[in-house]
């Protein structure tokens, strides 16, 4: 019998595509079961604390003694870390049902590792939101992207973060203060150029993403712009699909000043006439500085009718007791 080609690859095409969807299924529900088994593991250990009144120091026994009878009897897996997170994941979610389906052992493990439960219920909708593998989610979690989150709101908005996970709705959700660029691998004390971070940053590009947050799309680096016989070169040029408009980003070594301001505006009034389609909504300009001059600034901002955000970066990660401080005071406000 004569095989068609073109049928026989796309019937090999359908059949691998049918294996990688059913192994995918197959995993996700052994996460799913690993999760919940775990769940009642910890269910188990609390209520046989409970009903022995257990003391601290005795339980330390009883997880240490746990651990090596587990192993023994069923082998690798029941460390007595993992028991203390699996007693921490009841604690934590004592109606199963709000685990989620999309999250593996190791997500609740890292995410567990957090103290504050606004903090938890943050990361595990943002896993849920943006999809992160765990490398991803432990690098936002050691970048506080929380608090970073968390202290340009006020109380009632802290709540709804922790509730709902970052929800990009309006130009002001793009801004952290402040981004953290560690990823680029330039030393704080280093002397380096705008250039060199762009640079850094294209080399990098999926992290800076990862860092500014869901729905960017890159376009283009030192984006060409001819206005009145002059040519302006833009650093960073995005589209958010999200709130449909361009994203223009500004790069600064130091500080930003009203020149920046006045520069930034001169592109997003570019951009909405030459560049923006019919249903793109206004550009947004973003500056990143290591500072900014703050009374220069609100004067050059005050009747801009453009949308710019202004933002410090920082080449380092930050002090995550300094910021859970800060974030300890509006909350108690």
């Amino acid at each position: 019998m004569k095989i068609d080609k073109t049928s026989y690859k796309k019937l090999i095409t359908q059949i691998g595509s049918l294996l990688k969807n059913g192994r995918q299924q197959a995993l996700q529900s052994v996460n799913t079961i690993l999760v919940q088994t775990y769940w009642h593991i910890g269910q188990q250990i609390v209520e046989f604390e409970q009903k022995g009144n257990e003391r601290a120091e005795y339980g330390t026994q009883l997880f240490e003694r746990l651990s090596k009878d587990l192993t023994s009897a069923y082998g690798k897996g029941f460390s007595r870390f993992n028991l203390l997170y699996m007693r921490k994941l009841y604690q934590h979610f004592p109606i199963s049902e709000t685990l989620s389906h999309l999250l593996t052992w190791s997500h609740y493990f890292e995410i567990l590792k957090a103290d504050n439960p606004l903090e938890i219920g943050f990361y595990c909708k943002q896993c849920e939101h943006e999809r992160w593998i765990v490398r991803e989610l432990k690098r936002q979690m050691k970048s506080s992207l929380f608090e970073r989150l968390a202290l340009s709101k006020d109380k009632e908005g802290i709540l709804k973060l922790s509730k709902e996970g970052h929800i990009v709705e309006t130009m002001e959700d793009l801004l952290k203060d402040p981004f953290v660029l560690e990823f680029l691998n330039i030393p704080e004390q280093n002397q380096y150029l705008e250039s060199d971070i762009e640079e850094k940053i294209i080399s990098n590009l999926q992290q800076f993403i990862m860092e500014i947050g869901k729905g960017f799309a890159f376009i283009g680096r030192q984006y060409r712009m001819s206005i009145g016989g002059k040519h302006f070169h833009l650093d960073l040029l995005f589209y958010h699909r999200i709130l449909k408009c361009f994203v223009l980003v500004d790069l600064k070594r130091g500080e930003i000043d009203h020149l920046d301001v006045g520069q930034m505006n001169l592109y997003l009034n570019y951009f909405k006439k030459e560049e923006a389609s019919e249903g793109d909504n206004e550009p947004i300009g973003i500056i990143l500085g290591t500072k900014e001059n703050h009374i220069l600034v609100e004067y050059a901002t005050d009747s801009i009718t453009n949308k710019v955000l202004l933002s410090k970066y920082q080449l380092y990660l930050p002090d995550k007791k300094m910021l859970q401080n800060a974030l300890d005071k509006v909350l108690e406000v």
